[in-house]
């Protein structure tokens, strides 16, 4: 999996800390900080003397001017040969940045560069790309990006600031609901010559937003129509990054080739990326099928998931003989949530009780020691493995201060840290747990009636459907169906297409769904795009539960506004808390590294980034098949 496919839907650029700066020109009264890649940048005449290489959300980039390569690179990396990587499911379309479709999510990194790149070592530092410099006050009331002159697309013609507020209206008008939300907040855009480009930021009171536009995709106006841009397209899309798109199989694979006219090919951070001269996905519709592929060598690099299959599953000819290699990579990022989902627009979900009560059934010990040879850890956060995490951390001032205005809100042993999903005894038949949930289904109106569990006012069955789209899904959704009749709960469990799967998430056609949260070390606006009040009932977003709460919009409002990284960890804590106090989601598992096997002839940098493994810094063996 492509480190754009990881990241899929986050948008999170996350961190941005003025250095010292120098006067605002234009005669504003804030002082404003300059930002430059490499060499004296020069600013409307004047050079800046307080240059600097980055932007970070809270604190100061790692990395100073001059500096040679990432830390997570091998700058001295061959370049060359092709890389085969896999994808589950399909597409239908190469535009990733519209609703309509199911994207080939790559060509947002190899083809559609963005004004500035992430630094993958740190929380969320962004560094220099299109634009070689940015200007920003203390407030982020505004933010000027100062476009490299060198900076083209694929077909020759310049990156101007045209190209930029072209992106930016087009995307806040037509683009998917997490570039509307985002890029509504900006007040005006204006071109001050043909390479540089001032955004108004003044009302938004979001200090992520300087860095949500340093990593706004940059279209080209004139080989973009606005009236056809929403639809699905196989057309190739001219862009200025590394790659260019040769060839496509509808729904089956798509393949980038290098452009050999590449603008940017010898920025410092681009030094060690971007060495295959060719990149091909490949799209399986299930698992299994995707990994005897890679068995007989139909594609290079898999990233495996499945506890089984790792332990079990490799006894083959080319591992044997040493011709394939399983490695694990740590990652400092937050595990995510991997959940069942409850579509609380359903009102089968409305109680939180029976939310709860069907949590607590969830038998995680028995189906990890069954099925997972006991590899996963269970989730207990949002934001698990991470500082960010609430679970085992009692709720500090600043985080009581936040919540204040919600009493009662979170439940106690949340807000106290001591509060963890059920733990069974592993037996498949805990009592006590099914005694709790009992309890809970009875506060909310339902009753046991021999061995089904009926609301006492209408005498229907408790009942939901659980849609799932793979094989993997399907086997824990049974197990779960299994431990939900214990307790006379009726869960269907339908397995679909990954199209209509997406089609249905996309709609919230669904009762409950096992989905998945990627969450990075700095989030921020994309928070509101999973979870706040104005996602709910707009398709597309990540609102799969259809959360709506006030406390939620403001924890995450406190966020964005945050100073300082304490001030920040406090009030994503804070978020985590309400989140879990809702019951919004079953908190399944998580692996506690990256599983990746391949084939000996790709190699990788001895590094590995803050962020896992990035497939984008990988070469080919010169002497290899």
């Amino acid at each position: 999996m492509s480190r754009a496919e990881q990241d899929r839907s986050v948008l999170t650029v996350d961190d941005i800390t003025p250095s010292h700066g120098r006067a605002c020109r234009r005669g504003c009264v804030a002082v404003c900080v300059a930002f430059t890649l490499a060499g004296p940048g020069i600013v409307n005449g004047a050079a800046h003397a307080n240059e600097q290489t980055a932007i970070a959300m809270h604190g100061r980039p790692a990395l100073t001017d001059g500096f040679a390569n990432f830390r997570y690179v091998n700058p001295a990396a061959p370049k060359g040969g092709r890389l085969v990587e896999s994808t589950l499911g399909t597409f239908d379309t190469l535009n990733p940045f519209v609703v309509k479709g199911l994207a080939v999510q790559a060509v947002r990194s190899y083809v559609v560069e963005s004004l500035m790149t992430r630094g993958f070592d740190e929380p969320f530092t962004l560094y220099g790309l299109l634009a070689r410099s940015i200007e920003t006050d203390s407030a982020r009331s505004f933010i000027t990006f100062h476009i490299d002159p060198r900076a083209k697309f694929s077909d020759g013609q310049p990156v101007t600031s045209d190209d930029v507020i072209f992106s930016w209206q087009t995307l806040r008008d037509k683009g998917r609901p997490n570039f509307r939300t985002y890029y509504a907040k900006v007040a005006k855009a204006d071109a001050i010559d043909q390479q540089t480009v001032r955004f108004d930021l003044s009302g938004s009171d979001d200090r992520e937003l300087p860095l949500i536009l340093g990593l706004m995709p940059v279209l080209p106006k004139h080989a973009i129509d606005p009236a056809t841009f929403e639809d699905t397209s196989f057309r190739p899309p001219i862009g200025s990054g590394p790659y260019l798109i040769s060839d496509v199989d509808p729904g089956k694979r798509v393949t980038f080739r290098r452009n050999p006219a590449y603008w940017g090919r010898d920025l410092v951070v681009n030094r060690g990326m971007w060495n295959f001269d060719e990149v091909r996905f490949d799209y399986y519709r299930d698992a299994n099928a995707q990994f005897e592929a890679f068995k007989k060598g139909l594609f290079d690099v898999i990233s495996e998931h499945d506890p089984g299959r790792w332990e079990t599953g490799y006894d083959f000819p080319a591992f044997r003989a040493g011709h394939i290699v399983k490695e694990e990579f740590p990652t400092g990022l937050p595990k995510g949530l991997t959940g069942f989902v409850f579509n609380t627009r359903r009102s089968v979900f409305s109680d939180i009780r029976v939310r709860e009560a069907i949590s607590l059934l969830f038998d995680f010990a028995w189906i990890n020691k069954n099925y997972f040879f006991g590899r996963y850890e269970r989730t207990m956060s949002y934001f698990d493995g991470s500082e960010l995490s609430s679970h085992g951390v009692p709720a500090d001032a600043r985080e009581r201060a936040l919540l204040a205005a919600y009493p009662n809100l979170v439940r106690p042993d949340i807000l106290d840290g001591a509060w963890s999903p059920a733990a069974s005894d592993g037996s498949g038949r805990d009592r006590e747990t099914l005694k709790r949930a009992l309890a809970l289904f009875a506060a909310a109106g339902y009753e046991l009636a021999g061995t089904e569990m009926r609301d006492h006012v209408t005498g229907r069955q408790l009942s939901f459907e659980i849609l799932v789209t793979s094989k993997d899904q399907e086997r824990v959704a049974l197990a779960f169906s299994d431990q939900l009749k214990r307790a006379g709960v009726d869960a269907r469990v339908r397995v679909v297409d990954a199209v209509q799967y997406d089609r249905r998430r996309l709609t919230y056609d669904f009762d409950m769904i096992d989905n998945r949260w990627d969450q990075s070390l700095s989030p921020g606006n994309e928070q509101a795009f999973y979870w706040g009040s104005s996602a709910a009932d707009q398709d597309g977003t990540r609102n799969d539960m259809g959360i709506k709460s006030p406390a939620v919009d403001a924890v995450i409002a406190a966020l964005l506004k945050a100073e300082t990284r304490e001030d920040f960890v406090a009030a994503v804590r804070a978020l985590d808390r309400v989140l879990l106090s809702g019951f919004y989601a079953v908190p399944l598992f998580h692996l506690p590294t990256q599983w990746v096997a391949r084939w000996t002839y790709i190699k990788h940098p001895v590094t590995t980034a803050l962020f896992g493994y990035i497939p984008e810094t990988w070469w080919r063996e010169p002497n290899g098949p």
